[in-house]
């Protein structure tokens, strides 16, 4: 049931894990902890066409935590989105793929850097799609940086008093950031009910669990007339041992030995 997505999974993290070795930068904790969540959108949820990225009727994927952007690029290049080969050249000096996600790569809804920006955005663009009752769907992936952000909680209060439950917010909740805990920088727990208050209807579910995001993602809305949140509890660098629950990773740079011992862990995964 869940074999396709698992799949997909994995060659994204080894992707990632390639990309940022050869372009010789950062935020692969941030990848690896989104990996699982796209796999399974990629994988039959989200209506959107390889042949077709701007059809009118596809769904959005607003991927506010831009700089964990190399994810959502190996999704994409093994969907068939762009050529593969696009991959290498991921942070280097003229290269295809920049070190944030940028909407001049197809499939890419918006490009998304500084965090607080992606859910006012989405809550924007589901205003819209109600007012032109147009019938397709916004998604925005945040991080624990981006529900820091007052942006963020501007949005998640005018999509709970409008109603748009069109929209779905999903929380890649690794508890960890840039210089630590999140729950020692700013507390966002109990992030459900902190929702459910501002008029949202919540669901929490194991991030890196292929048959539960499914069924999460099957129930969209949750309840008709309310925004959703998707809080998936996931782990900072998951798969590559030395790399999980470890905000370090939120930066660390990647050796020859790393690379290897990562590769090791991803291809040893099991779901």
């Amino acid at each position: 049931m869940n074999k396709e997505s698992e799949v997909l999974a994995r060659q994204v993290r080894l992707h990632c894990l390639r990309m940022v070795y050869r372009g010789e930068s950062g935020h692969i904790g941030s990848m690896l902890s989104a990996a699982d969540i796209l796999a399974v959108l990629y994988s039959g949820v989200l209506n959107v066409d390889p042949a077709a990225p701007e059809k009118a009727d596809r769904d959005r994927l607003i991927y506010s935590k831009g700089h964990g952007g190399a994810a959502l690029f190996a999704t994409l290049a093994e969907k068939g989105f762009f050529p593969k080969e696009y991959l290498d050249t991921y942070y280097k000096d003229a290269g295809k793929l920049s070190g944030h996600i940028s909407h001049h790569i197809d499939g890419v809804e918006f490009s998304t850097g500084s965090l607080g920006h992606g859910l006012p955005v989405a809550c924007g663009m589901a205003m819209a799609a109600k007012q032109s009752k147009a019938g397709y769907r916004i998604l925005c992936m945040v991080s624990d940086g981006d529900l820091n952000e007052g942006s963020s909680w501007e949005a998640v209060m005018l999509a709970g008093q409008h109603r748009y439950d069109n929209l779905t917010m999903i929380v890649d909740y690794n508890r960890l950031q840039a210089l630590g805990a999140s729950e020692d920088i700013i507390d966002l727990e109990k992030l459900d009910v902190k929702l459910e208050n501002f008029g949202w209807s919540a669901l929490t579910v194991d991030g890196h669990d292929h048959a539960a995001l499914k069924k999460a993602f099957a129930k969209l809305p949750l309840q008709d007339g309310k925004p959703t949140a998707i809080i998936c509890r996931t782990v900072k660098g998951k798969g590559v041992s030395y790399a999980e629950n470890d905000y370090r990773w939120h930066y660390g740079g990647i050796t020859p030995e790393l690379y290897e011992r990562g590769k090791q862990d991803i291809e040893n995964m099991e779901y």
